[in-house]
């Protein structure tokens, strides 16, 4: 079994892109048939897609926590930093390898493991 595909609803699609874009995500922006527009890009054999909340929807979920093994994770911790992107966590080595805990936008903890 594998992870397919991990959807993020959010009230400001393009702004979630952006910060997914930075960790090395390539999005594309398109739709399916009806459907609203929103951003795709893969990772590893599963999709993550940004779209935006539901007519039913007020804010985000926030209880969502992801983490990812990124490329040149120290020049990304810089850039992230730079940008004065909140870390929960800075850079430490842990039983599971380099890591740092972000927030996104919608203030889901995101965990980035060095590759």
């Amino acid at each position: 079994m594998h992870i397919k595909l991990i959807v993020l609803r959010t009230g400001n699609p393009k702004v979630l892109a952006d910060f997914y874009s930075l960790l090395g995500f390539v999005f594309d922006y398109h739709q399916h048939g009806n459907g609203p527009f929103h951003y795709a890009a893969p990772v590893g054999a599963a999709i993550l897609e940004i779209y935006p909340l539901t007519k039913s929807q007020t804010e985000a979920d926030k209880h969502l926590r992801l983490g990812f093994s990124i490329d040149d994770f120290d020049s990304k911790m810089e850039a992230l930093n730079n940008l004065n992107i909140p870390f929960l966590m800075q850079p430490t080595a842990t039983a599971f390898g380099m890591m740092a805990i972000v927030s996104d936008p919608d203030n889901r903890k995101v965990e980035l493991y060095k590759s």
